[in-house]
């Protein structure tokens, strides 16, 4: 029997919860049902819920502070955690479909806080298909930074309309997105790199940044070092595809 106040399920050493326990498919299919909660609009998320030393009651009284970065398939919550001590100020939500991964998730960051009073308290995470519902967390404008990591390829040309970065979503994505907010792409599949440049590219509200801007975002840095997905490819030798581009204003739109 596992001792008393122990839960079997988290490290004794560290107090962190073990993967192993919350362990599910490698990816899930975006355009199926699934059943979970999703707020009407944004104004009906309770930031409470999510960071109760910013917002102590559901009042939410103080509207200047909103999500300002959304990572997109979160995974196991490694970006978020490197991010929320980089930008402890700002407010930042992992989306993730696997409810045991959104789980592991959750009991990693419930975890962190305790381990280390004030810190982490910026960091949260939602089960919800952010291919369908990014609109209803969201308010138009509102993020600066948005995040797709090592995203499913979905290899068959059938099932390319399933790739999470594609014309129609980076319409939403710019929606949600500030002027001057950036999409932070990665995939160690050459085709899919190729595939959402190509997407990016193409659309008329994002521009690549410059060489110059990427080797002084500190952000950047993190793409390829702060995910499992990311470590284990470094591990192998892999290589890997980035796409990082700016939220812009239509040129036909400039005065």
């Amino acid at each position: 029997m596992p001792e008393t106040g122990v839960n079997p399920t988290h490290s004794k050493s560290t107090g962190l919860p073990r993967k192993r326990f919350y362990r599910a498919r490698a990816h899930s299919n975006p355009l199926s049902d699934s059943h979970f909660p999703v707020p009407i609009s944004p104004s009906h998320v309770d930031y409470s819920l999510h960071y109760p030393q910013f917002f102590p009651s559901s009042d939410q009284s103080d509207s200047s502070r909103k999500i300002q970065f959304a990572d997109i398939g979160c995974g196991f919550g490694g970006l978020l955690i490197s991010l929320s001590t980089l930008f402890p100020e700002t407010l930042m939500i992992g989306m993730e479909l696997r409810d045991k991964v959104t789980e592991y998730v959750k009991e990693r960051i419930l975890s962190l806080r305790v381990a280390n009073p004030g810190q982490y308290q910026n960091v949260s995470v939602v089960r919800t298909n952010s291919m369908k519902y990014i609109p209803n967390h969201f308010e138009k404008g509102s993020l600066s930074k948005m995040f797709f990591l090592f995203p499913d390829p979905h290899f068959k040309e059938k099932n390319h309309r399933r790739r999470v970065i594609s014309p129609f979503l980076l319409d939403e994505y710019a929606y949600v997105l500030e002027v001057g907010g950036i999409i932070y792409t990665i995939t160690d599949v050459e085709e899919l790199g190729d595939w959402m440049k190509s997407c990016l590219k193409n659309h008329p509200l994002f521009e690549p940044l410059t060489e110059k801007e990427l080797e002084a975002d500190p952000v950047v840095k993190l793409l390829t070092s702060a995910t499992e997905e990311g470590q284990k490819v470094a591990r192998n030798a892999g290589q890997t595809f980035q796409a990082v581009f700016r939220r812009i204003v239509p040129s036909d739109q400039i005065s």
